[in-house]
């Protein structure tokens, strides 16, 4: 029997492949559509509508390529409509990202951006969402209050009580989120429009739930989650994010392997020095979404120099991966302007855009974010619009850029003398030095640079940097607990969130980062590859221990 088609519009903007790949593993067959042949959507019986990016990029696209009056036809025919994101965000007015340019009004609301005078913006991470006017055991399409949602973004329908009124006499089902003090709209439901802010194909069990839900018309479904009773109510309302890294090289033999070094020697002191494997790359992640890690990240710490960029294996670790992994996918190394080996010039956003075409959801930039800095500062803190941030995060979005920063401690005697943000240490320097800035470093550690990661960090968010992976060379493979004043010096110096590296050893490490910073995410990797720890060992501590973590399901 022929499996049923759901089509979905592609403007060529994102990552798309992480939600056929959900669909498909629900059984159904998923037909993109890029252009319209006929002028009209009338062969099409489900439609999904995703976007990630710029608000006016997206709807721009959405214009130029005739699909406006299309849709409205389609939705006046009653057949189901789904969005999501910046496909939601379309639905509206107008947003303050891009106001010269007027959505469909389907929404009578202009969408603004975040507050970051109480949190990190963008939202990235997993929020609960609410169904107004709800029954007790009943939800719309799966939206359950027990259940976390992936947000990943910086405007949104910011709503008062009197918007909520409004909208609702208008024929509007909503649900809403909270993130800091702000509520703003998650979904939108009304006959045969759905629509979600969060991503549900990076969502794992909760969001295939609510994919399946809507694919079957099944509205109104009862209750899986019972609203849970945390142990903790975080400032954000998002969880505490974990995530499982997963350093991917190959070794001499030519295999691509998962590795971990002790200070960035990833070689074995025995057996011929060779790299040091801890299993294959696709399986192991699949194995930490299986334990409940809130994201996946791959650092390519070889960037596969002899291989031409469309052939690069990380491209192929990237699409088997996210067949089986519904949570975000961060890939990092080699993201920047290559020469392939046959002299053929490849710009930065033609890499990154190969990698989210494969499954990827944010690229991580590490030496070359430290060029685009200095270069920053050299031009008097202006952006050229040049570099790869700048490029990337302007087709993409802001939330698809992670800057990965590699500082070390450096010790001084008088902060007064020192061009770079400094902190007074509570562990003083070999001379009883009680100052320190942390120099940055690039190529694994191997170059040092006249720059501090606290100006390095303010240079990439201008730039267009939207989230830090902020790892210490000093702690890399101690195994003793993360640098508390290394992440509270990068939060004081930036809006954006930032991910905690480097030092983690056991359960407590992750406590402990959480209670005594503000950090946004923490990551994880040697102890879980050498199988020490399960990411679900550590949420499991985590959570008796008074923070609210995510759970799923599935969870081992």
């Amino acid at each position: 029997m022929a499996k049923e088609v759901v089509h979905v519009i592609d403007l060529e903007s994102g990552n798309l492949r992480s939600l056929q790949n959900a669909i498909e593993h629900l059984g159904y067959e998923v037909e993109f559509i890029r252009r319209l042949e006929d002028g009209s959507l009338r062969h099409v019986q489900k439609l999904i509508l995703p976007g990630v990016g710029n608000f006016g990029h997206f709807v721009r696209e959405l214009r130029a390529r005739g699909f406006v009056e299309p849709l409205i036809e389609y939705i006046d025919s009653g057949r189901p409509l789904m969005g999501i994101c910046v496909g939601l965000q379309t639905f509206f007015k107008r947003s303050e990202e891009s106001p010269e340019v007027q959505g469909l009004g389907l929404v009578d609301l202009d969408l603004s951006r975040f507050d970051d005078s109480d949190k990190s913006v963008p939202e990235i991470g997993w929020n609960c969402v609410r169904v107004l006017g709800s029954e007790d055991d009943k939800t719309l399409y799966a939206m359950d209050p027990g259940s976390r949602f992936y947000f990943v973004h910086s405007y949104a329908g910011i709503v008062s009580s009197e918007d909520i009124d409004r909208l609702q006499n208008e024929g509007w089902t909503l649900a809403v989120a909270t993130y800091g003090l702000e509520t703003f709209i998650a979904a939108v439901v009304k006959n045969n429009i759905f629509a979600t802010q969060f991503h549900p194909e990076k969502s794992g069990i909760a969001g295939l739930r609510l994919i399946e839900s809507f694919l079957k018309q099944e509205k109104d479904t009862t209750i899986v989650n019972k609203a849970l009773d945390d142990v903790e109510k975080t400032p954000t309302g998002l969880t505490r994010r974990v995530i499982a890294c997963l350093d991917v090289r190959t070794n001499d033999n030519g295999d691509l392997v998962v590795t971990k070094g002790d200070q960035y020697d990833v070689r074995e002191k025995s057996d011929g020095g060779d790299v040091r494997n801890l299993g294959k790359p696709v399986e192991m992640a699949e194995k930490y979404y299986r334990q409940g890690a809130d994201e996946v990240t791959f650092l390519n710490i070889t960037s596969f120099r002899n291989s031409p960029v469309k052939d690069a294996p990380m491209l192929e670790v990237l699409r088997l991966a996210a067949r089986t992994c519904f949570v975000p996918l961060t890939v990092g190394g080699g993201i920047k302007d290559v020469v392939d080996p046959d002299g053929t010039r490849i710009p930065a956003l033609e890499v990154a855009s190969l990698y989210f075409r494969a499954g990827a959801d944010k690229v991580s930039i590490g030496s070359d974010a430290v060029t685009a800095a200095e270069n920053f500062y050299a031009n008097g803190g202006k952006c050229t619009g040049t570099t790869p941030i700048e490029t990337i995060s302007k087709a993409y979005g802001i939330q698809a850029v992670v800057i990965s920063v590699d500082p070390k401690r450096k010790y001084i005697a008088d902060p007064a003398k020192c061009n770079y943000n400094c902190i007074e240490t509570k562990f003083p320097g070999p001379h009883g030095e009680k100052y320190c800035y942390y120099q940055v470093t690039s190529q694994g550690g191997r170059k040092v640079h006249e720059l501090g990661a606290y100006e390095l960090c303010q240079a990439c968010e201008k730039l267009g940097a939207g989230e830090v992976l902020l790892n210490c060379i000093d702690k890399d493979g101690t195994n003793s607990g993360y640098d508390f004043e290394l992440i509270n010096q990068i939060k004081s110096a930036v809006s954006i969130p930032v991910i905690a590296s480097s030092g983690a050893g056991k359960p407590e490490h992750f406590e402990q980062v959480f209670k005594n910073t503000s950090v946004d995410a923490a990551l994880g990797a040697g102890m879980f590859h050498r199988g020490e720890y399960t990411v679900k060992q550590v949420k499991d501590y985590m959570r008796e221990h008074g923070l609210c973590v995510r759970l799923d399901e599935q969870m081992e």
